[in-house]
C-alpha cells in the first residue's frame, strides 16, 4: 500500500483528523496493557517462536501485513544515549501505547545501535524499531548482516536496519578511520553485504535495509541495492525529488522535527539548539544548498531556512507538514518532537499525544 493510496481525499477537515484517517484503515486501535509487559500469552494459532521476548502481538496480529504497510503509519525519531534500558524500553512502549509504527534511533557517541535496538524489543510488542542510522565504518559488513538478521529473527520481523556512512568529522576526527568516496563506499559496502557468507535462523526474513541518502546518486543507490532511504534534516520538497529519483516501490521513510509552539521566538530558537551541530556538517549543508538555502541563510538561521527544515505551530500546523511529506511521496514520516522546557532527553509527549495515531 503506497502513501497515495492511504492519503485521504481533501475534504473540509483539520489537518490533524487528516492526518489521523492515514492510518485508521490499516492501524487497529491496542488494547491497554502495562508498559513494561513481560506477558508471553498469545491467542489461538499463533506460534510463540522466540522464548522470553513479547513479540506475540507483532507476529500474530499483523503477520499478514507486510513491514511497508505497517510504516505507512508514522513513527516517532527519538535518541534514548541519555536513558539507562527500563527508562529507554519505558520510552519505546509509551511510544507504541500511542499507536505509531515505529522508533527510529541513531548511534554515535552514545549506545551500540544494535545493543539498543534489542533493549527496545525487548521492552514491546509491536512497535518497530529502526536504527537511523548505524555507521557503516564501525563494522565489517558481514557483521551488519549478521546484527540486522538476528535481531529481525529476535523480534518476530519488527526490525528496520538503517545504515550511512556518516560524516567525515565523526569517522576521520572522532574514530580515526578513513572517509573518503561515500557512494563509491556504500556500494562496495553494500554488494559486500549481500555476498556475505551467513547462515541465519531458519525462516528469518532479512530486515528492510534503508540507507542514509540526502543527494541524487546515494537517493538513486537507495533504490537500486536497498529497500529505500532514511533522509533527515529535509523538507516536502526534498521528499517529492526523492520520490521522483527513486521510483514508486522504494521505502522512502523521512525524519520531521516539529516544535509545538505558536512563539515563534521560542520555536526558531528551539530550532536553533537542534541546527547547532548539524548545520557544521557537510552532508547537510550540501542537501540544504541543493534545496536552495544560501550559507548566510543556514549561518544566521534564517526564518525562510528554519521555518522549512523545522515544523512548528500549532497541532493542526504540524499534521499539516506531515502530510505534506505524504502527499509528496513518502512512505513513511517518523516525528522528531522537540521540547520547549529544555528537556532534550524526552520527546514532547503533548505533541505525539496529539498526533497520536490511537487518538481518533
Amino acid at each position: 500500500m503506497s502513501a497515495s493510496q492511504i492519503t485521504p481525499s481533501r475534504e473540509s477537515r483539520t489537518p490533524l483528523k487528516q492526518l489521523k484517517s492515514i492510518v485508521s484503515c490499516i492501524h487497529p486501535p491496542m488494547t491497554e496493557r502495562s508498559l513494561l509487559t513481560t506477558d508471553q500469552s498469545m491467542p489461538p494459532g499463533c506460534d510463540k517462536s522466540v522464548a522470553g521476548l513479547a513479540v506475540g502481538a507483532s507476529a500474530c496480529e499483523r503477520k499478514d501485513m507486510s513491514i511497508t504497510e505497517q510504516l505507512a503509519v508514522p513513527g516517532v525519531w527519538q535518541f534514548t544515549d541519555a536513558h539507562g534500558a527500563q527508562q529507554a524500553q519505558e520510552t519505546a512502549a509509551r511510544i507504541e501505547s500511542l499507536g505509531y509504527s515505529a522508533q527510529w534511533i541513531g548511534e554515535a557517541m552514545g549506545k551500540n545501535a544494535f545493543v539498543n535496538a534489542a533493549t527496545l524489543l525487548f521492552g514491546t510488542q509491536r512497535l518497530i524499531i529502526a536504527t537511523g542510522i548505524a555507521s557503516i565504518h564501525m563494522r565489517h559488513p558481514a557483521a551488519m548482516q549478521q546484527a540486522g538478521l538476528d535481531l529481525a529473527e529476535l523480534s518476530g520481523g519488527r526490525f528496520v536496519l538503517g545504515i550511512g556512512v556518516s560524516h567525515a568529522p565523526m569517522v576521520e576526527g572522532l574514530r580515526n578511520l578513513p572517509y573518503d568516496k561515500p557512494l563509491a563506499t556504500m556500494r562496495t559496502y553494500l554488494e559486500a553485504m549481500r555476498s556475505a557468507l551467513i547462515m541465519p535462523a531458519p525462516n528469518t526474513e532479512p530486515p528492510p535495509v534503508v540507507l542514509a541518502a540526502l543527494g541524487p546518486k546515494m537517493l538513486a543507490l537507495s533504490a537500486e541495492l536497498a529497500a529505500g532511504a532514511h533522509p533527515y534534516w529535509t523538507t516536502p520538497d526534498h521528499t517529492a525529488q526523492a520520490r521522483q529519483i527513486m521510483g514508486p516501490d522504494a521505502l522512502l521513510c523521512v525524519e520531521q522535527k516539529c516544535v509545538l509552539t505558536t512563539d515563534r521566538e521560542l520555536a526558531r530558537a528551539k530550532a536553533g539548539e537542534q541546527l547547532q551541530i548539524y548545520a557544521a556538517l557537510p552532508n547537510y549543508r550540501n542537501s540544504w544548498h541543493r534545496l536552495g538555502f544560501t550559507d548566510d541563510e543556514i549561518d544566521s538561521r534564517a526564518p525562510r531556512f528554519v521555518d522549512a527544515v523545522v515544523a512548528w505551530g500549532t497541532e493542526d500546523d504540524i499534521a499539516t507538514r506531515i502530510k505534506a511529506h505524504y502527499d509528496a511521496g513518502a512512505s513513511h514520516v517518523c516525528i522528531q518532537a522537540v521540547p520547549t522546557d529544555g528537556n532534550r532527553g524526552e520527546p514532547d509527549w503533548k505533541l505525539l499525544e496529539a498526533l497520536a495515531p490511537n487518538a481518533r
